[in-house]
């Protein structure tokens, strides 16, 4: 069973960076691993996700050139580098696994997809 733990987030002002870990635990060994994000009122959207053990990313349009996913496979972690934040960007973020998968593009944004995720974390930029 894999578990999820997410970790990094906080609160910044607009035009400032933060960088969310998601740590892996279970026997994974490939698959697809990434993060989504939920504001208040609004559905769970996609982010970004990494084909874990191995390469290839994807992106929602709204974080292109400003976010960035990575691994570091040995530590079983996968990262999110937020930069220039702005408050549409405030929201719970959550890491999403599927093991033994890839990272589709046309269907990586399905949550369904996805059977772990982890509890979240608050990200919450102001003006």
């Amino acid at each position: 069973q894999v578990q999820l733990v997410e970790s990094g987030g906080g609160s910044v002002q607009a035009g400032g960076s933060l960088r969310l870990s998601c740590v892996v635990f279970g026997h994974i060994y490939s698959g697809c691993v990434g993060w989504f994000r939920q504001a208040p009122g609004k559905e769970r959207e996609g982010v970004a996700v990494i084909n874990f053990g191995g390469s290839g990313t994807h992106y929602a349009d709204s974080v292109k050139g400003r976010f960035t996913i990575s691994q570091e496979y040995a530590k079983n972690t996968v990262y999110l580098q937020m930069n220039s934040l702005k408050p549409e960007d405030t929201a719970m973020y959550y890491c999403a696994a599927k093991a033994y998968t890839v990272c589709s593009v046309a269907y990586w944004q399905s949550l369904g997809r996805y059977d772990s995720w982890g509890q979240g974390t608050q990200v919450s930029v102001s003006s």
